[in-house]
């Protein structure tokens, strides 16, 4: 008998790193490559990614590095309001699920927003 398992990506723990000024932070673009890349592997083998797991927060921290909302190194200390570990802010949070809907829709088969931009 087989297990049932799922497969589940958590692409913040093994992207954390230490900043020049001492905070720990995460790369956005590091966090969204993470995640593509999985749901790449299990599309290539024919698996089913079923789940992701993120640590955000709706406020305007500045505890992640990049995104859309650009948060520099030089700002971390700005907002960094965590008690732990470095959490998406509200925009990065959005632009990370954005992200997930473009794939999800890929594997459905439905053209992805990005490609109707102009």
């Amino acid at each position: 008998h087989g297990a049932n398992v799922v497969w589940c990506c958590d692409p913040m723990h093994g992207n954390t790193i230490k900043a020049s000024s001492g905070y720990k932070t995460r790369r956005v673009d590091d966090v969204m490559a993470e995640v593509t890349g999985f749901f790449d592997a299990h599309d290539e083998i024919g698996t089913y990614p079923g789940g992701v797991h993120f640590e955000m927060t709706g406020q305007n921290v500045t505890e992640c590095v990049g995104g859309v909302v650009y948060v520099i190194e030089a700002s971390l200390g700005d907002r960094y309001h965590t008690h732990c570990d470095p959490r998406l802010n509200g925009a990065q949070a959005l632009e990370l699920a954005f992200l997930l809907a473009d794939l999800l829709k890929r594997r459905r088969g439905v053209p992805s927003y990005m490609s109707k931009a102009v």
